[in-house]
């Protein structure tokens, strides 16, 4: 992507046929089936630029090179109290992360906002586990009555499912699950020792789980002129495009077409609304380095901030006909957030397997798919269900710290290695439920003007009852896997960690219990698409981006087709 694409002094040129908020997961590929489409497109995001490869600043640095050997300096530890819990915040990382004063927000109940404000978003940090959903996902709120019924079946998305993964490259297996349906996958990578014994004792112990290859957006074989070289940097940004990211993917993708304005530094502060036309016309822009305000109309208009700051803007995007929001009949815009339960993990030693190793630094883990609550694996004291990332891993024997030896004694020691080491951690479904919402502060406002994010939001008694059973099972199947000193633990960290923000603006059939319809599209505003984590009715217990990234191509699709009949 060149930077005449990059059009920093917008001013008369401020018309579009469409405009996208947000240039992460969801927003890029919005932006490419728009471009590729036709559509002239603005895309606005609040951050900086980061170009592939001229702008992964750490990506060929070796841990000699920084400072503090990538590990977190104690003044940014003490300076970050939120952001610094994330398993990705590290020093070679930390300038894709927002730092805690950057971007202040209220804790009504304790909650760990992890943001990326650069162009690719958190799609340059992500863990990039693709699992797709399973049909009973898309009906679960129908069937016992917790949250809106989805508009959209399993049926609906597969297609696009398959469009994204296609064109993104995943690696995996098909493996025949009804709980994570198969893809259109590159081959998978290969499996370790440890793997294959986990995979036989635990199956084999517990019929009804399967241990599989996680689906990952890292390639296996060279797709599309990407490669990845099992160097397990990704969260630094990878110049050989080993991994799905907006920068490396979807963001060139838009720019080729000739038909993608991309602006940084600009948040958006209002949907502006026209009452004689009942549409948004535009948006009002802040320019975050000078302040300026500056307006951008066009035909149709998505929001792909990311959920919690989607959700920010639509509430603050207020007229006479939207006096809570914009496309707010309902009274829900705010409610129904969602995260993942990622509180217990499971961990243990393999003493078998001495002569064995690995190649390479293999970014992906296996995955144990949901059991609990499918077909006649039933569990009474919850609902819905958990699924595992299951790892595996072998270091260096202990050092000698009384000897500090060097030379040959140094060698020898470092040249010794340690006994394996197997370890799990859960993701549970969370309900969706009203009670858990943000809301806008009344008196406090960040340095653009906006009001603070006031996040209320808690685990439910579904919840806990979960963690019991999650703890329960962990401890089982490392215990079936011949795993010593096993030990299973519950964080009880607060939301947010998970790093998956779903809900506030869910889709569903009945415009007075949702605010989007089965395409994404307000059902109060029609040109006004939300397809990012903000539009979800429920969680499921899968990685959610795979999702969004179907979501967001079908709902741009079909935005055109009726662009060019006119309905919008």
């Amino acid at each position: 992507m060149e930077a005449t694409n990059l059009n920093l002094k917008a001013k008369k040129q401020n018309h579009f046929d469409a405009i996208v908020i947000g240039a992460g997961m969801s927003g890029s590929w919005v932006a490419k089936e728009f471009c590729e489409k036709g559509l002239k497109t603005l895309v606005l995001e609040r951050g900086r630029n980061i170009e592939h490869i001229s702008g992964y600043e750490t990506a060929m640095k070796e841990v000699w090179e920084f400072p503090y050997r990538n590990t977190l300096s104690p003044k940014i530890v003490k300076d970050n109290p939120v952001v610094s819990k994330c398993y990705a915040f590290r020093e070679a990382t930390q300038h894709h992360f927002v730092k805690d004063s950057e971007h202040p927000y209220v804790q009504t109940k304790p909650f760990d906002w992890i943001r990326g404000y650069q162009v690719g978003g958190k799609s340059l940090m992500w863990a990039r586990h693709v699992q797709r959903w399973a049909k009973f996902d898309f009906e679960a709120n129908s069937k016992d009555g917790h949250g809106v019924d989805w508009p959209i079946r399993y049926e609906d998305l597969a297609p696009w499912y398959s469009h994204v993964e296609k064109f993104a490259g995943i690696s995996g297996n098909k493996d025949g699950l009804d709980a994570v349906p198969d893809g259109e996958f590159l081959p998978p990578m290969p499996f370790n020792d440890i793997e294959k014994h986990c995979i036989s004792s635990i199956e084999s112990s517990f019929p009804e789980r399967n241990v599989i290859f996680a689906r990952v957006a890292n390639l296996s074989q060279p797709h599309n002129g990407r490669v990845c070289m099992y160097r397990s940097r990704c969260e630094r940004g990878c110049p050989y495009g080993g991994y799905f990211s907006a920068n490396s993917v979807t963001i060139p993708a838009a720019a080729a077409t000739g038909n993608m304005t991309l602006r940084p530094f600009s948040v958006v502060q209002e949907i502006m609304y026209n009452n004689e036309t009942r549409r948004a016309s535009g948006v009002r822009v802040i320019d975050s380095n000078t302040k300026e305000v500056i307006e951008y109309t066009a035909n149709v208009i998505s929001i792909n901030a990311g959920a919690i700051n989607s959700l920010l803007l639509l509430m603050n995007s207020k007229s006479d006909r939207f006096p809570n929001g914009i496309g707010n009949d309902s009274g829900t815009l705010g409610h129904y957030l969602m995260f993942h339960n990622y509180r217990i993990r499971a961990s243990g030693q393999i003493d078998d397997f001495k002569d064995s190793y690995f190649f390479g630094r293999k970014p992906t883990s296996l995955y144990i798919p949901r059991f609990r609550n499918v077909g006649d694996n039933t569990q009474k004291d919850f609902l819905r269900g958990y699924s595992f990332g299951m790892w595996s891993g072998r270091g260096l024997g202990s050092m000698d710290k009384n000897k500090s030896p060097i030379g040959a004694d140094l060698k020898d020691q470092i040249s010794e290695l340690g006994g394996w080491s197997i370890g799990m951690t859960a993701m549970g479904e969370v309900l969706p439920r009203f009670e858990n919402k943000i809301s806008l502060s009344k008196t406090d406002t960040d340095e653009w003007g906006m009001p603070l994010v006031e996040i209320d939001i808690d685990y439910s008694e579904n919840e806990e009852s979960m963690c019991k059973d999650m703890m329960e099972t962990g401890a089982e199947m490392l215990e079936a896997a011949g795993a010593k000193n096993v030990r299973v633990s519950d964080s009880k960290q607060a939301p947010g960690l998970d790093i998956h923000e779903m809900g506030g603006c869910r889709m569903g059939k009945d415009p007075s219990t949702s605010m989007l319809n089965k395409w994404n599209q307000m059902h109060a505003v029609s040109n006004v698409l939300v397809t990012d984590g903000a539009c979800m009715s429920s969680t499921a217990c899968q990685n959610p981006s795979i999702t969004y990234m179907a979501l967001s191509a079908r709902a741009a699709t079909h935005a055109v087709e009726e662009l060019k009949k006119g309905n919008l």
